[in-house]
């Protein structure tokens, strides 16, 4: 087992390196002086010169590469050209609502996607199948910028159930988390019914109900810990991207998370807020499918047999 950990996380380190080299070279050429952007466009020329040589901004491509992934080996994704306080400060005091955001997203879609899945499953061709797939099909496709509107409008300024923005309350929780978490209900949803339906045509299925065993024994102790493999991978994928993802419902409910912040700093062209978040989200997000990675051998014995 510590074999197979050891090398999963032997494997995300060129991940990691390589995100951070994308993200340092759109950097590089994005238009934009990082030294006009602290100073000012009347900055003196000899102040801009003196900022560029402290920065680094003088020095040659690889050498500067270097230096930013020595600084990340030590927590430092450099300072805000417009707060001047430090990246990885500005985003752990957000990280936390986004966090929450997408945990709650997730959770809401793996309570409903998955049930949802195993009875359109275990129903094929009857109405309760159809209509699971054709929501399903239709959560999928509504984006969630026009949902959270649609939202807005009907519960919070037609009706005034719930607040409209700001998670200052429970309540206000509620329509955020229904945003951003029906695209990934529905796609879990779709894979959980093609996970069982795979698994409720195996001989091992025929064989226990041929020896009288009860259905619901059968589906939920049997067929779905088999079929969770796939479900696992889609729900730390659809985690994972709800973290990255978070950024429109964050704009749309006006919640301080890092996707609203990251959307704030690139109208304020604050190039440094902007690669630290994509690279702190990277990195979270390689952590999460590293968690899913661990669950499968948790999940599945064949793969903690292969390392023992």
């Amino acid at each position: 087992m510590h074999k197979y950990i050891i090398k999963r996380i032997l494997m995300m380190i060129p991940i990691v390196l390589g995100v951070t080299f994308i993200i340092f070279v759109m950097n590089t050429i994005t238009p934009g002086d990082p030294a006009v952007l602290m100073l000012g466009e009347g900055a003196p020329r000899e102040s801009l010169e003196t900022l560029r040589e402290e920065m680094g901004l003088n020095d040659p491509f690889l050498q500067r590469y270097v230096t930013y992934v020595w600084n990340l080996l030590q927590g430092d994704l450099g300072i805000s050209y417009i707060t001047r306080r430090p990246v990885i400060q500005e985003i752990l005091i957000r990280f936390p609502t986004t966090l929450q955001l997408a945990f709650f997203g997730t959770l809401l879609a793996v309570i409903l996607g998955t049930p949802l899945g195993i009875v359109s499953a275990t129903k094929q061709y009857t109405i309760f199948d159809t209509a699971a797939t054709s929501l399903g099909l239709t959560m999928v496709s509504i984006p969630n910028f026009w949902l959270g509107l649609m939202l807005i409008i009907l519960f919070s300024v037609n009706l005034g159930w719930l607040p409209p923005s700001g998670v200052a309350s429970p309540q206000a929780w509620i329509l955020p988390i229904i945003t951003i978490g029906t695209g990934s209900m529905a796609m879990i949803m779709r894979i959980t019914r093609s996970s069982m339906l795979e698994v409720v045509r195996q001989d091992y299925i025929r064989t226990a109900r041929a020896k009288g065993q009860k259905e619901s024994v059968i589906i939920w102790k049997h067929a779905l810990r088999n079929a969770m493999i796939p479900v696992v991978t889609a729900v730390g994928l659809e985690f994972g991207m709800l973290l990255g993802g978070a950024l429109l419902t964050e704009t749309i409910y006006s919640i301080n998370g890092v996707g609203r912040f990251m959307v704030d700093s690139i109208r304020r062209r604050d190039y440094q807020i902007i690669q630290g978040g994509v690279l702190f989200l990277a990195i979270v997000f390689a952590l999460v499918n590293l968690m899913v990675d661990i669950l499968y051998a948790y999940i599945d014995p064949r793969v903690k047999s292969q390392y023992k």
